[in-house]
């Protein structure tokens, strides 16, 4: 089996409280330490990668951020997905290749730009134009924005989950749904569907995959907290 179809394995028959954990590695290192713990994938977050290489999120040069997945998936023998933002205004079918290239068994693709949330349908449509030129190559997560752009209603994700899921999507991420609203989303969307989690405090992935969620993310949550400690050692060595 490819890394891919392993990847795309690890998502099926998940039985509720037990979701498929996925780590957000920053770096070569933070990737390191999460395969050597024992997990069986990993997604990289684009946050969290941009802080690593100096950029606040959505600023990271399209080049800039392929060679820093490329250097996460060298590091580790488990599979990786990243999140590659809006594609970066590639077409599909160079968007797939730039992928590939850097060696990752699937994307994360978002469906707002700048807060503002794009026309479902031509999103759907450039999304079947990514699974056309990606065939089984990649695993597609489909992100769904309408709850971070201020549309609280879930049945709008819904709607559009299913446009993404008929235009080929392996998942969707309906970022920033609360954890009540996850049930009523299991019930309306066919397929997986990504949640993020809390680094600390709030629901854990055991209680989030018992609500519906097929797998957990945590963002740049970990990167945040990890620089969070990295601060407390460094105050601790000022003389």
């Amino acid at each position: 089996m490819s890394k891919t179809d392993v990847f795309r394995d690890l998502h099926q028959n998940r039985v509720p409280g037990d979701p498929l954990v996925l780590p957000g590695p920053w770096d070569a290192a933070s990737a390191r330490v999460f395969a050597e713990a024992g997990f069986p994938a990993l997604a990289t977050p684009s946050a969290g990668v941009a802080a690593s290489l100096g950029y606040e999120d959505g600023q990271v040069p399209a080049d800039e951020m392929f060679a820093a997945v490329a250097r996460i998936v060298r590091a580790v023998d488990v599979p990786v997905s990243a999140d590659v933002e809006g594609g970066y205004g590639l077409a599909p079918k160079e968007l797939v290749e730039r992928l590939l290239e850097a060696g990752v068994v699937g994307c994360n693709l978002e469906d707002s730009e700048g807060g503002v949330l794009k026309d479902p349908r031509a999103h759907a449509d450039w999304l079947a134009e990514v699974r056309s030129a990606a065939a089984d190559r990649l695993f597609v997560n489909a992100r769904v924005d309408t709850f971070t752009c201020g549309v609280a209603d879930p049945e709008r994700a819904i709607e559009r989950a299913a446009l993404y899921v008929a235009a080929g999507a392996d998942c969707v991420y309906p970022i920033g749904a609360p954890p009540e609203v996850l049930p009523l989303l299991r019930a309306g969307i066919r397929g997986p569907i990504n949640v993020g989690a809390p680094t600390e405090g709030g629901p854990t992935p055991a209680e989030l995959g018992a609500r519906g969620a097929t797998r957990i993310t945590f963002g740049p949550g970990l990167q945040r907290r990890a620089a969070r400690a990295l601060r407390e050692i460094a105050e601790g060595l000022r003389p």
